[in-house]
């Protein structure tokens, strides 16, 4: 029976002010009864252009389908025909701008809930696992690798291992997951889960080498001569980006990077970690994406009596999710927008003290189609802050590209890639935030599996 409301049904969350104060996850899904009665809102539309939407070409009403009629564990199976990750995706991928941005219901009303459908429908597979072997296919012969077990890269191998290749992903952290292991914290993504999915895939047969850093343990070349056929490069975008700006260097001033990778890989917030980390008071977050909201919310739940996230434009231009700056605003994040940072000030022992900033007005479109923000003169003022992140982007590390003669980059330091993920240098392949900068995760995986594609008609090819 199909439901006509024109609303979501609503997620439940854990309390505001509880949450700010532990690392469980936030959002606690859908139960059996509210999946159903969500999936109902699905039209079935014949032209289906949600799936235009979904980069990893997801089969969205047939998988919504399912859970309509109670088929949940079909309905997972539905999904990981064509992703790899869909417990992932489900939590982070940017559905409003993506396949719920394409639903015919959002046009009188809200969107059926897709991303939230695909979290439960993973969520019950996971909960209820069944006796069927993981299905292996039979080898092909051919022997390939993958750089970086990030979101890219473990899409690329899940595809390529169910073509029948031999997949060896090499890693330069202690474990597989890449940003959805060091980057996004367990209140949004738990560790757990991704760990889960990554077993999925070595049970299909794929190899993880981990602390295995390509540029240096072994170059792209020496892979090719250890018989790899074909490389794919998912590096990520691990390389932090700084304002540049004075006092920088003061102890107490972390990238998002480093401060995210502390809390989330390494765990500091569990008091048996034997990471260090400074539990700041007062902390300043530069930046306004979705890694500045992560690591704002991640000082609170360390202890800060206050954060502000420091941002040069207005809501309106706010890169991060709604949803991740209306989880913020709930949590006590405070936002200081247009003001922007001019220096951070620091104590006598080299220690952040505060941030001094400057309030800025919107002038006309810079190249980013954004209103430019122009300082008001006399406008400066103090922040008084004993931490500040800074979170404004990040690039490819630049190792692989200055070890990896014929390997065409651009003027960021981006490996150049065609619309597959073809590079100069033949057999190499690259998708992700190591072609397009720092993007999403689901971009990632588009890539990955476009490039798998790519490498399989490349191998098959070359040896007709």
């Amino acid at each position: 029976m199909a439901n006509m409301s024109p609303v979501k049904n609503p997620i439940p969350e854990q309390d505001p002010n509880v949450r700010n104060k532990n690392f469980l996850e936030v959002s606690l899904g859908y139960d059996e009864t509210t999946a159903v009665d969500e999936a109902q809102r699905c039209l079935n539309c014949k032209n289906r252009p949600c799936v235009s939407g979904c980069p990893v070409n997801v089969q969205i009403p047939d998988f919504i389908s399912l859970i309509a009629e109670g088929k949940f564990l079909e309905a997972n199976a539905k999904i990981k025909e064509t992703s790899s990750l869909p417990a992932v995706c489900g939590r982070v991928c940017p559905q409003e701008s993506q396949c719920e941005s394409k639903c015919v219901r959002g046009i009188k009303g809200e969107p059926v809930a897709i991303g939230r459908l695909e979290r439960f429908a993973a969520d019950y597979a996971m909960a209820h696992p069944t006796d069927d072997a993981v299905e292996v296919p039979a080898p092909n012969g051919h022997k390939v690798a993958v750089v970086g077990a990030g979101p890219a890269g473990l899409t690329c191998a899940g595809d390529l291992a169910a073509k029948g290749y031999d997949v060896t992903v090499f890693e330069v952290l202690h474990t597989a997951g890449g940003v959805l292991m060091y980057g996004i914290p367990e209140f949004r993504l738990p560790k757990a889960i991704v760990q889960k999915e990554i077993d999925t895939l070595k049970a299909k047969g794929v190899k993880f080498v981990l602390n295995f850093v390509v540029g240096r343990t072994e170059t792209i070349d020496d892979l090719f001569a250890d018989g790899f056929e074909a490389i794919f490069v998912g590096s990520g975008a691990g390389l932090p980006n700084f304002m540049r700006v004075p006092g920088e260097g003061y102890n107490g001033v972390y990238s998002a990077n480093e401060y995210l990778t502390r809390v989330n890989l390494m765990k500091a917030y569990k008091e048996e970690s034997p990471t260090p980390i400074y539990h700041a008071k007062k902390v300043a977050v530069f930046g306004g994406g979705n890694v500045a909201m992560d690591a704002a919310r991640c000082a609170k739940r360390m202890g800060a009596e206050d954060v502000y996230i420091v941002y040069r434009r207005s809501e309106a231009e706010l890169p991060a999710r709604a949803e991740e700056v209306h989880h913020a605003k709930e949590e006590g994040i405070i936002f200081k927008l247009l003001a922007a940072p001019l220096e951070v000030l620091g104590d006598d022992d080299f220690h952040v003290k505060g941030v001094r900033c400057q309030n800025m007005e919107l002038g006309e479109p810079d190249a980013s189609g954004r209103r430019r923000p122009v300082p008001i003169e006399g406008s400066e003022f103090i922040l008084d802050v004993d931490a500040v992140i800074v979170a404004i982007g990040t690039s490819p590390n630049p190792l692989i590209r200055t070890t990896t003669p014929g390997l065409d980059t651009n003027r960021k330091g981006c490996i150049v890639a065609d619309e597959v993920g073809a590079t100069s240098k033949e057999g190499v392949f690259a998708g992700g935030d190591t072609v397009t900068g720092a993007a999403t995760v689901i971009l990632a995986m588009g890539a990955g599996k476009k490039a798998a594609a790519a490498m399989d008609e490349y191998i098959q090819n070359k040896n007709k």
